[in-house]
């Protein structure tokens, strides 16, 4: 057995994780779980980027295994920090959910437009993606290096600097067709060349660890840092036939494919191609994901442990009599989101939920109303046939979701690992370790050890059906 450790970074929280691998054998011990908090400054809503590093030392400094063979790291994509010559961070990460690209989207729009950078990125159109924050970035003048946030807790953990392949594909600053930064993109938004550092592929050497005792020297191994491109190394495959949602904040649904599709067709659905392990491509489109229902346990005062009981009383809430675009703009800042909720029921004049569980039982039909649709289009526009779906992340501990997504797509749902993201990570420094071969063999290994639960498709899709047709017409009057 030789032991990994994972840091993991989501939106809400943030992991390490110490793993086992041997033959079929892989065992996760989660040795340090810490909250990550965000924190609203003169209207700036920022991440807590050296919190988050105080608790990930901390967290490896609790390892007490003597055999670790390497640490990798992975979080969100987009947000980023910029370093000065002397590697001092300049200013505090903005976090996507601050508002400051909306005054600077139409001034990159007037310098490439949307079409081109889909034919060069083959990315989504998303307000926070990380060619308009740069756009909108007071220190760009001063910085002399651009560093993604696993990348920038890479450079303070090893003082070596790059930027991995995955997660720099999310910047829209990306050549997809080739791979690499894309040139063109950054000489037409006038950005500094010199900033952007050579790539690191996942399974290649990021440096060693410095000043953490008993832990310094231990290797750091390049994963798949982009959360879900490690979600998606991870999904348990047998069946060639699957489509994906690893479900967490966000719900990304959509295939792989073996190369970047940029037909204006994708484009005009909103469809991102993100690379991912081994040349493979995510063709995928964002939802809003579970942000809808931990932000309404928040306003309510609710743990999470109060939401197994809410998701029962929801479960008996009859289907689809209200349903709502996930990801309409109202849904996007932090806040009162069951009050929106009211408001776009108000507006699209459905009836507004009464009771808590009224509230879940719209939410959870409306994110499996969004699943519905999205992997019917990705496998439209992409040509690959889908016969299962593999659900990961922290939504597969949600069985009404769950449930909800087979009936809405007619198709069986595979759920788990919920721990997806740490596994992918870990599972890429195994390979890198020669402990595991390619990336079939990496994802074999988890359907042997990692527990999964199916749901099979019960009642008609006509409802759903039905209940896709009225919510799109609904989005176009509001659009």
């Amino acid at each position: 057995m030789t032991t990994f450790a994972a840091v993991d970074l989501g939106a809400s929280s943030g992991r390490v994780i110490t793993a086992d691998v041997g033959p079929d054998r892989l065992d996760i011990t989660e040795v340090h779980r810490f909250a990550n908090r965000p924190a609203r400054v003169n209207g700036t809503l920022h991440w807590d980027v050296l919190g988050l590093y105080r608790d990930i030392v901390d967290g490896l400094t609790r390892i007490e295994s003597d055999r670790l063979a390497s640490v990798g790291i992975d979080s969100w994509a987009v947000d980023y920090g910029l370093l000065d010559q002397e590697g001092r961070l300049l200013g505090n990460p903005v976090h996507y959910r601050d508002e400051r690209t909306a005054a600077v989207i139409d001034k990159v729009h007037a310098r490439v437009s949307a079409e081109r950078l889909y034919q060069i990125n083959g990315l989504q159109f998303l307000p926070f993606n990380t060619l308009y924050q740069l756009a909108a970035e007071p220190f760009l003048a001063q910085a002399d290096t651009f560093l993604l946030i696993p990348d920038l807790i890479s450079f303070w953990l090893t003082g070596e600097r790059g930027a991995e392949w995955t997660n720099a594909s999310t910047t829209g600053l990306w050549q997809a067709r080739t791979g690499g930064w894309s040139d063109e993109l950054i000489g037409a938004l006038g950005l500094p060349r010199k900033i952007f550092p050579d790539l690191r592929v996942p399974g290649s050497p990021a440096g060693r660890l410095v000043d953490l005792g008993r832990l310094t020297g231990t290797p750091v191994t390049t994963v798949a840092s982009h959360d879900t491109a490690s979600a998606i190394a991870a999904i348990p495959v047998t069946d060639p036939k699957f489509a994906y949602i690893s479900c967490g904040t966000w719900s990304l649904a959509g295939v792989e494919v073996d190369a970047p599709i940029l037909s204006e067709e994708g484009r005009a659905a909103n469809f991102t191609n993100e690379a991912g392990v081994d040349g493979t491509v995510r063709y995928l489109r964002n939802i809003m994901g579970l942000w809808l229902l931990t932000e309404s346990l928040r306003t309510w005062n609710l743990a999470a442990s109060d939401l197994p009981a809410l998701l029962e009383r929801a479960a008996e809430v009859p289907a689809l009599r209200r349903v709502i675009d996930p990801n309409d703009p109202s849904f996007v800042s932090p806040g009162d989101i069951p009050a929106r909720i009211a408001s776009y029921c108000e507006r699209t004049h459905q009836p507004v939920p009464h009771t808590r569980a009224e509230y879940v039982r719209c939410i959870l039909d409306s994110l499996a109303l969004g699943h519905r649709t999205v992997i019917r289009q990705a496998a439209q526009l992409s040509g690959h046939e889908v016969e299962v779906v593999h659900l990961v992340g922290g939504g597969s501990h949600n069985p009404l979701l769950c449930q909800l997504t087979a009936d809405a797509l007619g198709l069986p749902v595979i759920a788990g690992p919920a721990e997806a993201t740490a596994l992918g990570n870990i599972g890429v420094q195994a390979r890198a370790a020669g402990l595991i071969g390619d990336l079939s063999e990496l994802r074999a290994l988890m359907a042997r050890t990692q527990p999964l639960r199916r749901y099979e498709p019960t009642g008609s899709l006509t409802s759903w059906e039905n209940a896709a047709k009225t919510l799109a017409s609904r989005t176009n009057e509001l659009a």
